[in-house]
């Protein structure tokens, strides 16, 4: 950390500038009822844009606006009438959409909102190809991050941390849809703004997609492997904290994509994938974790291949239980003294998640096992305590509430959530080697999330960071994520 930033200085002017921003945010709800400018300006936003007929408004655009007028009166009446809410919800609901069609037909369809919704096991703007009826498509998401460190670790030495401001990601979607069965769909994606300052430019995922019936489908190209939660459904508006779980990241290396094809679709309650894709290098192995062997669909290294696959029970509002899988080998044709390194990597985890009305638990468990570790060691030319992990695992637990739904104030949310999480990359390790106790870590995360519209949040949190070897370094996070 700079010494012109200290960390009780520095961390209680960020606290400082996040408390004011929060009043601010929850001022703004809370003012309409006692600010009359203000109510004038909450009714006309919250009213469907344009749904009095003007001059010149076209045939198409005269008829959605009188279709809007009488279900507005038909709403006006039900709730005089004690009309169960699910009733008022839909008929609400439909003036929405025709508001929305009206400013389509306006633009030439250039406005269309992005709903908080993802098909086929992709996130919201992943899945805008899906939407469209024929053509171009178009999405995107992008966060920005900024991390206050503490000065001193759990031993109380020096961090040596430095604070940062970094703009994550600016992701962009393009899909086109050829007809009812065939479409394409793509992620690029610039991370940390600038290639001169060590971002970069990468295709997250690019396949080919036919499917004739919902219960099998095939996709062919570069593809996200199906597992967690977090590696197909990481757009910030959808996923709680500023920064996403460690287990995500170092266990099940999130953003995880590789080049393959295989089979989707739903049967029933159930939904399921399952490839087939290329391997992960072992030469990239630390004790850190598998995270520097994925290949990432560039100049793959192809001697070995792997299978991936997960099922998930959708069949109850709300809730979501399944399991997915991943093995294969990684050794990629290396060797050492003649002996081939075949690496198999199996890794599995449970996962589970119920949403209701403004609350969301979620809860994941992950486990790893890697051949051939001391093949992989010497390889790497890692001594001591830095051995790849034979065993490698972890878990995590979330809960997230909702408070704007208690009482509704246009579409604002405001979401404090709490996660705790464990893992360790080094669970065992082969005998002449030594066990990091840096390796071994929990994370306890608190923290709160404020959206105007459900496709932008401002989040802050607070992380509790420790690890066996007491070097834990807690820190603060805020971050700015959007979706279209």
């Amino acid at each position: 950390m700079p010494a012109s930033i200290g960390p009780d200085r520095g961390l209680t002017r960020s606290l400082t500038l996040t408390l004011v921003l929060a009043v601010v945010s929850v001022a703004v709800l809370v003012a309409p009822p006692w600010i009359p400018p203000a109510v004038a300006l909450a009714r006309s936003v919250s009213e469907p844009p344009g749904t009095a007929e003007e001059p010149g408004d076209d045939d198409d655009v005269a008829e959605l606006k009188r279709a809007i007028a009488v279900l507005e009166e038909e709403l006006a009446r039900l709730k005089e009438g004690g009309a169960k809410d699910e009733k008022l919800a839909e008929l609400e609901r439909r003036i929405d959409l025709l508001a929305v069609e009206i400013e389509k037909l306006r633009t030439g369809g250039a406005v269309q909102e992005t709903p908080l919704q993802g098909s086929k096991g992709l996130g919201p703007a992943a899945s805008t190809v899906y939407r469209k009826d024929r053509g171009v498509a178009i999405g995107g998401y992008g966060e920005a991050l900024y991390t206050n460190n503490a000065e001193l670790r759990q031993d109380e030495q020096p961090s040596d941390e430095t604070d940062q401001f970094d703009f994550l990601r600016a992701v962009f979607y393009v899909g086109y849809k050829f007809s009812d069965s065939i479409l394409f769909n793509s992620e690029i994606e610039i991370e940390h703004a600038s290639t001169d300052k060590g971002g970069s430019v990468s295709v997250e995922f690019a396949y080919l997609e036919f499917q004739k019936r919902p219960e099998i489908g095939l996709r062919a190209g570069m593809l996200l492997v199906p597992v967690g939660f977090v590696n197909e459904l990481h757009e910030p508006p959808i996923f709680h904290g500023a920064r996403r779980p460690e287990v995500e990241r170092l266990l099940i290396p999130t953003t995880w994509r590789e080049n393959g094809a295989g089979l989707f679709g739903a049967a029933g309650p159930f939904e399921y994938r399952g490839y087939a894709v290329v391997g992960l290098r072992s030469d990239g192995f630390t004790a850190a974790g598998i995270r520097g062997g994925r290949q990432k669909g560039a100049k793959s290294q192809a001697e070995d291949f792997a299978v991936t696959g997960r099922l998930d029970f959708v069949g109850l509002p709300g809730v979501l239980l399944g399991g997915s899988f991943y093995t294969g080998g990684s050794g990629q044709g290396g060797t050492v003294d003649d002996r081939p390194i075949r690496g198999r990597v199996d890794l599995f985890d449970l996962h589970g998640q119920l949403e209701y009305r403004g609350l969301q638990l979620r809860a994941l468990w992950t486990r790893s096992r890697i051949g051939d570790v001391p093949l992989v060691n010497v390889d790497n030319e890692l001594q001591g305590d830095e051995s790849v992990g034979e065993v490698q695992g972890g878990w995590y637990v979330e809960a997230a509430f909702d408070v704007m739904t208690l009482a509704p104030k246009g579409r604002w949310s405001i979401t404090p959530f709490v996660r705790y999480e464990e893992l360790g990359t080094q669970k065992q390790v082969p005998a002449g080697w030594e066990m990091d106790p840096a390796r071994e870590r929990s994370l306890l995360t608190g923290g709160i999330e404020i959206g105007p519209i459900p496709q932008v949040v401002f989040k802050l949190d607070y992380q509790v960071v420790k690890d066996d070897a007491r070097t834990g370094v807690n820190r603060f996070n805020v971050a700015l994520g959007y979706l279209f």
